[in-house]
């Protein structure tokens, strides 16, 4: 008998979308590949779920000539349709919500790699966030979507 209680699911896929990242592609950027990692991918989408939970998060890897801060300003502006956009490129400490079960999302341990800056917008459950690194003169910058359910149910 197929029920509600074996409805589970895994999706690993080296694709992923812009749309399905919530942002758009920044004008005239390609997809980055590290050139050191022989298996690197610029894009990926992991998603797990059950009845009572369910996790999804898609990653592109980008590049582009623009200087990073021009990068940066660009994925600001377009974070801002998911709310107030956090930048967790200075917190220098943890930002903790008052209230734990709180939907507003924070900066946490979030961090840029050195020399990079990193943004935030959305919810706890809803999370989307860039993170831009200089290369050369130029940028390389990563979209991410979270979208995570059921982590209130399970405290584990």
């Amino acid at each position: 008998m197929q029920g509600p209680e074996t409805d589970a699911g895994l999706i690993v896929s080296a694709r992923a979308t812009a749309k399905e990242v919530g942002l758009p592609i920044y004008p005239g950027s390609i997809p980055h590949k590290d050139q050191d990692k022989d298996n690197d991918s610029p894009a990926a989408k992991l998603g797990l779920w059950g009845t009572s939970f369910g996790f999804k998060l898609v990653v592109l890897k980008m590049e582009s000539k623009d200087a990073p801060r021009k990068v940066a300003d660009y994925y600001q502006r377009a974070l801002a349709k998911y709310g107030t956009v956090l930048d967790c490129t200075n917190a220098a400490r943890p930002q903790q919500a008052k209230d734990k079960n709180s939907e507003k999302l924070t900066c946490g341990d979030d961090k840029p790699e050195t020399g990079g800056m990193l943004f935030k917008a959305g919810t706890k459950d809803k999370e989307h966030i860039v993170g831009v690194q200089p290369n050369g003169t130029g940028a390389v910058f990563q979209l991410l979507y979270i979208k995570a359910r059921g982590e209130k149910n399970n405290p584990a």
